[in-house]
């Protein structure tokens, strides 16, 4: 079973990371709305903020990768969106393939897409100044919760690709994602918050995901904040996952 799995989300993979190659310009305006905001922040902004030793670009680099990611994710709804409206979940049910094997095609599919553009965001980043220590081991720790994070949101993207009623509606669940890193330390020191954002910016997903990825590049001890990051992503994606499984049996019962 496992076998027939596996194929069969393979070659769907296949076919839905083709309909990427054939539409660059979709990574391409991915990757536009944060380094938009890399520009503007860096060379607008960074003057004024306060990060001591530290190059701004270094700083805020960890939520604009956040931001990217919710911005890569909301063409994983548009493209289950267009295929629920083609009819084309339809003629797979009457195939001999894993069910499931269609979700989790669009899933990899925005795994491999989303790293795409955040390899495209470093690398600009680094011509803009950014620069790290960091070894490996903390490379791919970086990379491994940038990951688990992507998953986490390529499965809630899933749900409005479902049952949103128009294609405008499947995408429009990313703003509030892409909105949420303004609201943490992604930009600016929660310090210098008042009380009651800045008790919600310490206290939601993004701080402690940015937080760790921050200390992961400059080399310090992340702390309890590698545990905190990991536990939010996880449970977002247990979270989303259930719902969007729930949301895909009512539309093929």
């Amino acid at each position: 079973m496992t076998a027939y799995f596996l194929r069969d989300t393979a070659v769907l993979t296949g076919r839905t990371l083709r309909h990427v190659t054939r539409s660059v310009d979709t990574v391409i305006t991915t990757v536009i709305t944060p380094v938009a905001m890399m520009l503007m922040f860096v060379y607008v902004f960074g003057g004024a903020i306060d990060t001591g030793s530290v190059a701004y670009v270094t700083y805020m680099l960890p939520g604009i990768l956040l931001i990217t990611i919710a911005s890569g994710v909301s063409y994983t709804a548009y493209r289950l969106y267009t295929d629920m409206k083609s009819g084309l979940f339809e003629r797979f049910q009457s195939m001999p393939i894993a069910r499931s094997g269609v979700l989790w095609a669009h899933v990899v599919t925005s795994l491999v897409a989303n790293v795409l553009s955040l390899v495209i965001v470093v690398g600009i980043a680094l011509l803009m100044g950014f620069r790290t220590g960091a070894g490996l081991p903390a490379w791919l720790a970086v990379a491994g919760i940038l990951l688990l994070f992507t998953l986490a949101l390529t499965w809630i993207a899933v749900i409005p690709g479902l049952s949103a009623g128009s294609v405008e509606g499947a995408g429009a669940f990313a703003y509030p994602l892409i909105f949420l890193p303004f609201v943490s330390s992604a930009f600016v020191p929660t310090e210098t918050m008042p009380g009651p954002v800045r008790w919600f910016a310490e206290h939601q997903p993004v701080t402690s995901i940015v937080d760790t990825v921050r200390d992961l590049f400059a080399q310090r001890p992340v702390g309890d904040d590698i545990w905190t990051a990991l536990l939010w992503c996880a449970g977002i994606l247990v979270v989303a996952y259930a719902f969007a499984m729930a949301a895909y049996r009512r539309k093929i019962a």
